[in-house]
Parts: structure tokens; sequence; C-alpha cells
């Protein structure tokens, strides 16, 4: 997990593991969001794992799957959704961290 900063409420990440997310919420993060779609690459844990176990751990998280379209209105629209919801620090995971960092951009130019 290689964490990094957009600034001092939102930080990105390349794809999670289920054991990370104690480390996660060791770090001081409220809130997930995933960016990435399930069966994306071999060996990928599926969202529903990760959210039963940040759940556990009383992080609020949300699936907004970014695909080969590309970051589309309906999922910038949930990431606002999402920013006004829940608390932060929040973390976005997807492969690299690339599609968190653009659909957290978008986002911001429509709140």
């Amino acid at each position: 997990m290689n964490v990094r900063p957009i600034n001092e409420e939102y930080s990105v990440s390349g794809q999670i593991q289920v054991a990370d997310l104690d480390e996660i919420k060791a770090l001081g993060f409220k809130s997930i969001v995933c960016h990435r779609p399930d069966g994306e690459e071999a060996g990928q844990p599926n969202f529903d794992e990760i959210a039963a176990r940040a759940a556990a751990l009383g992080l609020a998280i949300k699936h907004i799957p970014v695909g080969p379209m590309g970051v589309t209105p309906d999922a910038v629209a949930a990431m606002v959704d999402a920013l006004d919801d829940f608390e932060r620090p929040m973390l976005g995971y997807c492969r690299s961290g690339a599609r968190s960092t653009a659909t957290y951009e978008h986002s911001l130019r429509q709140r």
C-alpha cells in the first residue's frame, strides 16, 4: 500500500487488501472510496471483502467504480455525495491511484 496525500482531507492509493484496513484505520482515515471495478484483474479482492472489514472497523466505505470509459458524470455525482456524507480524511483507491485522483478532482469542480 502506497498512500499519497492529495491534500489534508483526501489521499489515494493503489489496490488495498483486507489486511491493510487496520493500518488505514491506524493512519487516521475515517472513510474509503473504491474506484476500481470488481474483477478487473486476477487476484484482486472483491469490494465486498474490503467493505466487510472496513465496516467492522467503523470506516465508512463506498464503491464508485470507474472503468474503461473513464470518469463519468455518474461517478462524479457519486463522489460528490461521498464527500458530502463521509467524514474525512478519506482514502480513495483503484489499481494505481490515478482514477481516484481524477474522480476527486472532477468532483471538486461540481461542489
